[in-house]
């Protein structure tokens, strides 16, 4: 066993973890390790539409289905320009070549009779995950939401930290020597933007990184595993100070997320986060561990937002209109209508049934109806059973006038 000399260790409550040659002494710009992937796309195509104002990108590829002969499968990705991208397959088998030629084809033919354009410089948005839709068996932990009221209590404590809560998609990416995997909030793999890809790949060690996608950006806030260890039985700030050391600084695709812990610290972001119009804050125990899955109730880390959103089912369009009802499961079971969404004309109109993400100011308690709803995207990671009538804030009813 080589020796290890403290220059090279970084302890983590009590265990020593040898950290990589290239992060030693506080380096800020490690020397980058090239990983050459082998371009196995047959064909593909990059589009983009800025008509009405909108400005959305749609990517197409053939791709070959490894260690299979003559089998092909058609790929997308689609979007508003600089989001994460909705990806999925337009061959739900793989197909022969002749055949996948001519999805492509029909593919591409009906994007640019919707007023999309062919992109002069194509750019890969997204690293295909040959195991996509697969579940890895790796669960996030997810949090519970608190009331304002709460709010003070956490912030003056110095037991809790505090993070932004930005509006974006939960992701963690696995690196396992050249092998790298997004994973979405249900375990399941997932194809990752390219630019966090390439800022995965220079980490010189085998990694679990935990943040939010937003964009072409994963805001990283945990790291639990570190060159094949587990760091999920440490505390949440041991975790945290590793991360801060293997994630190199001045990468705009991988940063991690400024996190206070002295009461003053926290509530001075807290106001200036809330004054800005933020999603919300994170506060979470800088001792607890790791726990995959949400707690029946409270927990080690929780959620507070500044605005009000939720998820909803699809009910169906509303006509031939760019509008879909929403409904939401009731505490018995059943589905209850909550209202109305126009969709903009940068995304696509979701099917029946869909999970999509919407905004809000508040539901109304006799209807169940949200008001002024904003369309704010698709939610693949979110399965429907998930969208509970229990998301909802409703408006606050005035108070009785005394009686006499």
């Amino acid at each position: 066993m080589a020796t290890l000399t403290p220059a090279r260790l970084c302890s983590v409550a009590g265990v020593f973890i040898l950290l990589p040659n290239a992060f030693r002494d506080g380096q800020s710009n490690p020397e980058t390790t090239t990983i050459n992937m082998p371009n196995t796309t047959i064909d593909s195509a990059s589009l983009h539409c800025c008509e009405g104002g909108s400005d959305k990108v749609y990517h197409a590829a053939i791709e070959p289905v490894p260690g299979t002969p003559d089998a092909y499968i058609v790929t997308f990705a689609y979007g508003r320009r600089g989001s994460t991208l909705t990806t999925g397959t337009k061959t739900p088998q793989p197909v022969p070549l002749e055949q996948a030629r001519k999805v492509f084809e029909k593919l591409v033919k009906s994007k640019l009779r919707k007023g999309y354009r062919h992109t002069d410089a194509p750019a890969q948005s997204h690293c295909h995950n040959d195991g996509e839709g697969l579940d890895t068996g790796i669960r996030p932990q997810l949090l519970n939401p608190i009331e304002e009221s709460e709010v003070g209590r956490l912030i003056g404590s110095p037991k809790f930290c505090l993070q932004q809560k930005h509006d974006g998609r939960r992701m963690l990416v696995l690196k396992q020597g050249d092998t790298i995997t997004g994973i979405n909030r249900r375990g399941l793999a997932i194809s990752i933007p390219e630019p966090i890809r390439e800022a995965v790949a220079v980490i010189p060690c085998d990694v679990l990184i935990d943040g939010e996608a937003v964009g072409e950006t994963l805001h990283a806030f945990d790291l639990l595993e570190f060159e094949g260890t587990s760091l999920r039985q440490h505390g949440y700030l041991d975790r945290f100070k590793v991360l801060m050391g293997i994630v190199p600084m001045g990468n705009g695709a991988l940063c991690w997320i400024a996190t206070p812990v002295d009461p003053e610290d926290k509530l001075a972001t807290f106001e200036e986060l809330r004054a800005e119009g933020a999603e919300g804050v994170v506060f979470k125990d800088i001792d607890a561990p790791y726990s995959p899955g949400r707690p029946n109730r409270g927990g080690s880390q929780l959620k507070f937002k500044f605005v009000e959103t939720a998820s909803f089912i699809v009910a169906g369009r509303n006509g031939t209109r760019r509008s879909v009802g929403l409904e939401l499961i009731a505490a018995d079971g059943g589905r209850v209508p909550a209202g109305n969404v126009t969709i903009p004309a940068n995304h696509e109109v979701p099917g029946k049934g869909s999970v999509v993400e919407v905004r809000f100011l508040y539901a109304h308690r006799e209807s169940g109806a949200v008001y002024q709803p904003v369309y704010l995207g698709p939610r693949d990671d979110i399965p429907a059973d998930e969208c509970t009538a229990d998301q909802l804030k409703f408006k606050a009813e005035p108070l009785a006038a005394a009686t006499p």
